[in-house]
């Protein structure tokens, strides 16, 4: 997503700072899909949005769980969990192709598409040692800034070094960053639109 959509997203449109560039990217390809797909009614839905009470409009984590991308690994899927009650351990996305995953941007809700016949699919549960599981958990509540989480299983891709030093450093400290990126811009830029 970083080398294929949001880099040349700030390319195009010569993103220099101002808000999360990483939300503006993902409204504008949402908006894409929709565009896309315009007659057909399309819910796009953010992992930031919130509803009336404040609350998340949908997990997202949860809601590739249950379409069957992800595996959703969560304290409940630990035998005897080590730590107390008490404690809060927020579960982690691994995909059995790239490995953990720190956030899912949103989901794309087709509501007039209906397709009887097809089957849920479980997700691939590729941590099925438990001691596995609590070194996972681990990783991601307390570790998560090494990266390690996302190796729980081989991964097919490896996050750039530059993508990682874009998502450790904190968004209003960016700008540098994002000139970086901008000076790297090649002479022709394939987009999505």
């Amino acid at each position: 997503m970083f080398d294929s959509a949001f880099k040349p997203y700030i390319w195009r449109e010569n993103c220099l700072g101002s808000g999360d560039l990483l939300d503006r990217c993902m409204r504008h390809y949402f908006g894409v899909i929709r565009e896309l797909f315009a007659d057909t009614s399309v819910d796009c839905i953010h992992d930031y949005e919130l509803n009336h009470s404040r609350r998340p409009k949908i997990l997202v984590q949860t809601a590739a769980h249950v379409a069957g991308a992800v595996y959703y690994y969560q304290r409940s899927d630990v035998e005897n969990p080590p730590w107390k009650p008490e404690q809060k351990m927020y579960g982690v996305c691994i995909h059995p192709r790239y490995g953990g995953w720190f956030a899912i941007r949103g989901v794309v809700i087709f509501r007039n598409i209906e397709v009887p016949e097809l089957e849920q699919r479980l997700p691939p549960d590729v941590i099925s040692d438990n001691q596995k599981r609590i070194e996972l958990l681990e990783q991601f509540n307390f570790n998560y800034q090494d990266w390690q989480f996302r190796d729980a299983v081989f991964p097919a891709e490896r996050y750039s070094e530059q993508q990682k030093e874009y998502f450790i450093t904190p968004p209003l400290e960016r700008t540098k960053l994002i000139e970086k990126i901008m000076s790297e811009r090649p002479s022709s830029v394939d987009i999505l639109c």
